[in-house]
């Protein structure tokens, strides 16, 4: 008779700290979103680039001011785990010549150990070959 009554306790008590106090316990992945932003990257436009270089440099933007083609918009959004998301945004300032009159960065972009690796020129040593009975 009574372990009819403890079933449904013990049946609520699991559920109500499923939801509640064992968040961390469940492993959460990064989120990344929009345009990824490197400082190595960033910090290497300047005025008077043309929309091509910037557009090579840092990809295509997220968003372009639909009323005047001047500006344009990188956003980057990335939320870590149990923390809350980080909004860094790089706007793009251009002339009537397509050139680069200006640009803002919202907040600094995280230090990234290993930024700038992706554009890393790997070189390895050239191996000469021993000659053997088998190389013609």
């Amino acid at each position: 008779m009574q372990l009819k009554n403890v079933f449904p306790i013990l049946f609520l008590a699991l559920g109500l700290t499923a939801c509640s106090s064992v968040q961390k316990v469940v492993y959460r992945i990064d989120v990344p979103q929009g345009n990824y932003l490197e400082e190595v990257q960033v910090a290497k436009v300047q005025k008077g680039m043309t929309k091509e270089q910037v557009q090579y440099l840092l990809g295509t933007p997220v968003l372009e001011n639909p009323f005047n083609d001047s500006s344009w918009y990188y956003v980057f959004m990335q939320q870590k785990a149990y923390q809350a998301p980080e909004q860094y945004t790089f706007t793009v300032n251009f002339d009537k010549q397509n050139k680069v009159t200006d640009f803002i960065l919202s907040k600094a972009l995280p230090k990234d150990p290993k930024a700038g690796v992706n554009n890393t020129i790997i070189s390895t040593k050239k191996v000469q070959p021993k000659g053997s009975l088998f190389n013609w």
